[in-house]
């Protein structure tokens, strides 16, 4: 059956993002951020959409692991806007101490992540799980890995980053 040019199932797919949409609602056109630091994370990186840099192995590299050219562009310039020299992608944990950030894509196993953000806590480096709500699983081990995190955490959708700074315990869902 067909309304106005669109089928009730075409109409209908545009409900698949609504739990998501509704467990963010509450964090949607709030009070903002009031972090000095998240705020030019925000400024500097989530909303810019181009490269900041000539550098540009680490969008490359991300790209080719099928990370998306939005969330690659962002992850280069943060690298860049944070001063990371070293970025690893799906690293075991004994090669944490090589790297200033490392990135855990959906490739890692979900058993890994809590070894990962200990370890990357100990060596205070950032750590970054990219789609943190693909599944109920993956949201459900983000969820946990955000609560036991003793410093600042960003989720922006695409990724969720865990910083190991000097500032203390932050939780900013954007």
């Amino acid at each position: 059956m067909k309304i106005s040019g669109r089928t009730i199932k075409q109409r209908l797919y545009g409900l698949r993002k609504l739990p998501s949409d509704l467990k963010r609602a509450r964090y949607f056109r709030g009070h903002g951020v009031h972090s000095p630091y998240v705020y030019s994370i925000v400024r500097q990186v989530f909303m810019v959409s181009h490269l900041v840099s000539d550098e540009h192995s680490l969008y490359e590299a991300l790209l080719s692991r099928g990370v998306g050219r939005k969330r690659a562009t962002q992850l280069q310039n943060l690298a860049c806007h944070c001063h990371y020299e070293r970025v690893g992608i799906d690293c075991a944990v004994e090669e944490f101490s090589e790297y200033d950030m490392v990135i855990a894509t959906v490739d890692i196993p979900l058993e890994q992540l809590p070894a990962m953000a200990h370890e990357a806590h100990q060596q205070q480096m950032t750590l970054c799980v990219m789609s943190p709500s693909l599944n109920r699983e993956r949201d459900k081990m983000c969820r946990s890995l955000v609560e036991e995190h003793p410093s600042t955490s960003v989720d922006n959708r695409g990724y969720l980053l865990l910083f190991n700074n000097h500032l203390p315990k932050q939780i900013f869902k954007l």
